[in-house]
């Protein structure tokens, strides 16, 4: 939603303590999203078949639709009766601030969900979730052998220095922004060099300055592609991570995973929305030759 004036103006400093406001939002726009949803819809673009966990409420036929729509598997989506899928509410400014109101919903039930239950798996990745979740299927993929990504995301509040380090030590991969990196610093004194020590590869996201890849001790500096035009940043990261498990699942080296990551969140920041932007495969090859000088 658009509110299309500063929330400054209509917020009192000195009255914080009793806010009572309401802001008209004339346009409103209803997307589809979530970690699982959008990494799953970019690895489909790229040629892959992602395997979507997750649990959902009894609100979810619309996605459900969507979902099939795009064949992206659904034998993994778990339905909690009487509860809602989680959302957001976001209402941006004219300032590009925004107020958010996430309801999470039947995510709190993501640890009903067991990794045993995807047969065949080669390669995973832990997002955003509810906490036990997180907890419970990093401990199962590292079990189970099978190689993941832990990505913390808007899920790194709830862990402290010691649960974080608990992660790093049962990953393959980690992947943060360079926001989340700082946090992650803190709360483990552990700086990217010693996280990548610790892992096959600490891979850190800067926006439009690109990405640093942490393997071993080498730093690997990835540019950022150039997008036509930045509509919308929301699920960059998200496609910037379907990049990494697609160069993960072809034994793609570092500079060449790097750059398909980086490639897929130009893409996504061209479209408004998370799950809107379109391509087939030889375009997508096209844009990498022209953007980076070879072919994939």
């Amino acid at each position: 939603m658009v509110f299309n004036d500063r929330f400054k103006n209509h917020i009192l400093p000195d009255k914080v303590h009793i806010l009572n406001v309401s802001f008209l939002v004339p346009s409103m726009r209803r997307e589809f999203g979530g970690c699982a949803g959008n990494i799953a819809y970019n690895l489909k673009l790229l040629g892959e078949q992602p395997i979507p966990m997750a649990t959902v409420g009894g609100d979810f036929q619309p996605y459900a639709d969507w979902m099939d729509k795009n064949a992206i598997s659904r034998k993994h989506i778990t339905t909690v009766p009487n509860s809602y899928t989680a959302q957001a509410f976001i209402t941006t400014d004219m300032d590009d601030n925004q107020i958010t109101a996430f309801h999470p919903g039947a995510m709190s039930f993501a640890h009903q969900n067991k990794i045993s239950d995807a047969k065949g798996t080669k390669i995973g990745i832990v997002s955003p979730d509810g906490r036990d979740g997180m907890v419970q299927h990093a401990q199962q993929f590292a079990e189970a052998g099978i190689p993941f990504i832990f990505d913390p995301g808007q899920g790194m509040p709830m862990f402290d220095g010691n649960d974080l380090k608990n992660f790093i030590e049962m990953a393959t991969w980690v992947t943060v922004n360079d926001y989340e990196m700082e946090l992650l610093q803190q709360r483990t004194g552990l700086s990217p060099h010693e996280v990548g020590e610790r892992v096959k590869a600490l891979i850190v996201t800067h926006g439009a300055k690109g990405s640093h890849i942490y393997a071993g001790a080498h730093r690997h500096e990835i540019p950022a592609a150039k997008p036509a035009e930045v509509k919308d940043p929301t699920g960059c990261g998200d496609a910037y991570r379907a990049g990494l498990l697609l160069g993960l699942l072809r034994d793609m080296d570092w500079e060449t995973t790097g750059r398909i990551a980086s490639l897929m969140g130009a893409i996504k920041i061209e479209h408004a929305g998370t799950q809107n932007h379109k391509f087939s495969r030889a375009e997508f090859d096209e844009r990498f030759n022209k953007e980076f000088g070879f072919y994939l």
